[in-house]
């Protein structure tokens, strides 16, 4: 563990991403990153692939190689939208759905847990104020150029 926000910051998310990847592979035979893909899918559907890619934080290219064999699993449909400038448009099968719907309560639930787990009773969290204060942090980020508070020369 480490003193600086920016490190407790990462070896957080790698932590809470390990532990989804157990459940989801344990439940649902599907990596988080999988199931990643298809939770922004539903949260934007339909959507074409430049915008899927944003949202991801990914290239346009890395959500294209992956497509395919999403189709061909079953989990989304891709249709190329008529007219000049075709873009294909991606949205989730039933089988999708049901994956984010299902197991997205599921580590809800186990995420929900941990935060009121007995062996943090000496400095509780209070799980509504943690998500907004990161869904506050995070629109300020996505919303803010933000430049280094001090120069380096």
């Amino acid at each position: 563990m480490s003193e600086r926000l920016t490190f407790t910051l990462h070896e957080l998310i790698a932590e809470l991403d390990a532990f989804a990847d157990t459940v989801l592979q344990a439940g649902w035979g599907v990596t988080f990153n999988h199931f990643q893909f298809l939770a922004v899918l539903y949260d934007h559907e339909p959507v074409d692939m430049t915008t899927l890619a944003r949202c991801l934080g990914v290239t346009k290219a890395a959500v294209s190689k992956r497509v395919p064999a999403l189709v061909d699993d079953g989990w989304i449909t891709a249709a190329a939208t008529p007219g000049a400038g075709r873009s294909i448009l991606l949205a989730l099968t039933p089988k999708g759905t049901a994956l984010v719907r299902d197991a997205g309560e599921v580590l809800e639930r186990e995420f929900a847990a941990m935060l009121t787990h007995p062996a943090l009773a000496a400095d509780p969290i209070d799980a509504p104020r943690l998500n907004a204060q990161l869904v506050a942090l995070t629109a300020f980020i996505q919303q803010t150029p933000l430049a280094p508070q001090e120069t380096f020369a």
